[in-house]
């Protein structure tokens, strides 16, 4: 049995345009429009495993706060609505965490890239991660595979560095963490 919902043709959706669609729909809310994203492909979720169950098991020994791995919606504004890789909620925050979805910035964001995210991820929700108080920021490109890790000093991103090979890539935020680049490619 298909389940078919009808969302009305606009200009711009809101975050209620958005919750009406099948949960699972693999769609984004970025800038007013419902951006439709495919199924990330099996290198993709490789590299989201190795980082994300390090920065797992790291974030929980310490007993940090909590790490989500996509698709998770995160709630930025009425027309933004994301689902970025990896996001980390440090314990102070973790009232964020609603019922339905993170209800603001969080602490940490991880974007994977893909072909059919990469400019979302490079250039519009980078800017809304930064004005919207994400605390760091990191870009795992699998093509080049490097990791650039942005720190949030006033509003603005500054680059702590683009890393790759045997560079070991340390978080400016989440004391102590820290892997070996290669290692998330292999």
């Amino acid at each position: 049995m298909s389940i078919t919902v009808q969302i009305e043709k606009k200009k711009t959706y809101t975050f209620e345009d958005y919750e009406r669609l099948p949960e699972g729909t693999p769609c984004q809310l970025i800038g007013g429009e419902l951006i439709m994203v495919p199924s990330p492909i099996p290198y993709h979720q490789d590299i989201l495993r190795i980082l994300g169950l390090k920065l797992a098991a790291f974030v929980e020994e310490k007993r940090l706060g909590k790490i989500y791995f996509a698709p998770i919606d995160v709630y930025f504004s009425e027309t933004d609505t994301y689902q970025p890789d990896i996001i980390f909620i440090s314990k102070e925050r973790l009232n964020i965490i609603g019922e339905k979805k993170i209800e603001g910035p969080p602490d940490l964001i991880i974007e994977i890239l893909s072909p059919a995210t990469a400019y979302y991820d490079l250039r519009i929700k980078k800017e809304m991660y930064e004005r919207g108080g994400v605390k760091e920021y990191w870009i795992v490109d699998p093509m080049q595979k490097t990791i650039e890790v942005f720190i949030n000093k006033n509003g603005k991103f500054e680059s702590l560095g683009n890393f790759k090979g045997e560079d070991v890539v340390k978080s400016g935020l989440i004391e102590g963490f820290n892997i070996l680049a290669k290692k998330v490619f292999d």
